[in-house]
């Protein structure tokens, strides 16, 4: 299994400077961080439920995240401003480049029924977010140890200036879009 990284370096950059016309490999578009979010409403009535976000997005990323507190009060769903309501982890580098082999290459195509991910998802500044159902496409979650299914969010911000460009980086990539 080739090395993401690797891959981007050896044939991402010379077939973007190519596609786009770029004069200097600088300009070339690259990932700068992935994001990893779970948004937990549920952990108002049961905490603990915060608790096991923590833990298994701390064995799917690699790196222990931080919980995310609510920034208002809404009375009709009882929550109080400061309540612990979700957790994040943000992933540069290295991680970042494992974590990407590991969902391209691993948990995507345990996704039931999948036919691909969506081509339209870019914010239209270059950055993509995924929204993944069920946490247990990863390999290091057990599914015994579970307690509920729980999804999140993946985002993968990029250097790139358009939606275009970041799209043509991904696909070399080996991100499975849609067709």
């Amino acid at each position: 299994m080739v090395l993401l990284e690797e891959r981007y370096t050896k044939e991402c950059v010379p077939k973007l400077m190519e596609h786009f016309g770029y004069k200097n490999c600088h300009q070339v578009p690259k990932i700068e961080k992935v994001i990893l979010n779970m948004g937990l409403g549920e952990a108002i009535e049961n905490p603990k439920i915060l608790d096991s976000a923590v833990e298994e997005l701390t064995l799917i990323s690699g790196q222990k995240p931080v919980v995310t507190r609510a920034k208002k009060s809404i009375a009709a769903f009882k929550l109080r401003e400061g309540m612990p309501i979700g957790c994040r982890v943000t992933l540069r580098k290295r991680r970042m480049y494992d974590f990407l082999t590991k969902l391209i290459n691993i948990a995507i195509p345990r996704i039931r029924d999948f036919r691909g991910v969506s081509p339209k998802a870019f914010d239209g500044k270059g950055n993509y977010t995924l929204g993944i159902k069920e946490q247990i496409i990863f390999p290091e979650i057990d599914y015994d140890k579970i307690d509920k299914i729980k999804g999140m969010n993946v985002t993968i911000v990029t250097s790139a200036k358009t939606d275009d460009e970041s799209r043509y980086l991904l696909d070399v990539l080996g991100m499975p879009f849609r067709k």
